[in-house]
């Protein structure tokens, strides 16, 4: 049991960084085109010499 000291705090401390990544993310806008990434698969940009 007492390996419950050093595991709840390790796994606070991951949960609360991976919450700021996500926060972080969407600061940034890493979200704002949605379907961008969609549009841009259909488009044929491939040039054939």
């Amino acid at each position: 049991m007492e390996v419950l000291i050093y595991l709840v705090p390790m796994a606070l401390l991951l949960g609360l960084s991976g919450l700021a990544a996500f926060m972080w993310s969407l600061k940034n806008g890493q979200y704002d085109d949605v379907q961008g990434a969609a549009v841009r698969v259909l488009s044929d940009d491939d040039v054939r010499t």
